[in-house]
């Protein structure tokens, strides 16, 4: 084989969606594996054993209200695209969107799936593409401007340090990002047309008050399950400083790398918890603790990736006898 041909087929594998997915779930393995080794298994076996009957239907309420409320964001942005969005089947595509989510590498194939199925439906799969990145990065930008805010109220600095190095590595992604598009005018012209587009999805102050109301729900749900969670392993700590590190854990599950936010995770609620002196092994056990509950609350996704998929061997058998 060629030296041409094979960095031909290097560039190939890079580009894969999948490489890349595996990639991304790598990183995140280690980077658990590595917090594991710093504090040692004990938290992490603490968390798991933590869960309990009530803390898992506590999650599976909070899940529903969070669910709901996603699922309006997403009606909201997309109707601006002028696409239509019924309700009930939206909460089921976004349950399902969540399940697979959590439990494959990428953490964005069931964003992948609400495309293709809301594209087919709405026979526009640019704009239900364009719908489902809008909605997804106006949840993480609310709930940015919420930790920061939310920090600041409660005065807890020692938290508001940790979330600006997490704020630090975000801003470098949007860099990184930023520079690819200086210096490529296909890029350039491509996101100044995205950025006319989504201006009519986010142009009346209904629709962006609409994202905002239902973002802080889902992050209020999130936040109080984390809290749960870091109850249930046993820390012991004030209201707003288990809030403070539990704002910023949550924020770092959204980073896309690891399997539903595993890795990211752990790692910075292990960083969080240890510099507010409520120790690393405590973020640890709480975070592996509110992966799991993460996990119950989307539950109710898997039995609707199942009735799908019966829906479809269904149709493929009538489609067959005709």
């Amino acid at each position: 084989m060629t030296v041409t041909s094979t960095t031909t087929h290097a560039s190939t594998l890079s580009a894969s969606p999948r490489v890349r997915a595996l990639l991304r779930a790598a990183v995140g393995l280690g980077i658990l594996v590595a917090v594991v080794v710093q504090v040692g298994a004990e938290p992490f076996v603490a968390g798991l054993a933590a869960v309990s009957v009530p803390t898992a239907a506590i999650a599976l309420g909070l899940g529903a209200i969070a669910t709901v409320a996603a699922a309006w964001r997403w009606r909201v942005v997309a109707a601006g695209l002028g696409l239509r969005l019924d309700r009930g089947p939206a909460i089921e595509a976004y349950y399902r969107s969540q399940f697979l989510n959590s439990v494959l590498p990428g953490g964005i194939v069931g964003d992948v799936h609400r495309v293709v199925w809301h594209g087919r439906g709405a026979r526009a799969m640019a704009d239900a593409a364009r719908a489902v990145a809008a909605e997804r990065a106006a949840g993480q930008a609310v709930q940015l401007i919420a930790a920061v805010v939310v920090l600041i109220l409660l005065r807890e600095y020692a938290s508001l340090s940790a979330l600006g190095a997490v704020i630090l590595a975000l801003v470098g992604v949007v860099a990184v990002g930023a520079i690819i598009a200086a210096v490529s005018r296909r890029v350039r012209v491509i996101l100044a047309r995205e950025v006319a587009l989504l201006r009519t999805a986010f142009g009346s102050t209904r629709a962006i008050a609409g994202v905002t109301a239902a973002s802080l729900v889902v992050i209020a749900c999130h936040v109080v399950t984390f809290v749960v969670a870091a109850q249930a392993v046993g820390v012991d700590a004030p209201t707003p400083q288990l809030v403070s590190v539990s704002v910023i854990a949550v924020l770092a599950g959204g980073i896309p790398l690891g399997i539903g936010g595993w890795g990211p995770r752990e790692g910075v609620a292990a960083w969080a918890f240890a510099s507010v002196g409520l120790g690393a092994a405590s973020g640890l056990a709480a975070s592996t603790a509110f992966g799991v509950l993460a996990l119950i609350a989307v539950a109710p996704g898997a039995v609707v990736v199942a009735a799908s998929a019966r829906r479809g061997r269904d149709h493929a058998r009538r489609e067959g006898a005709a």
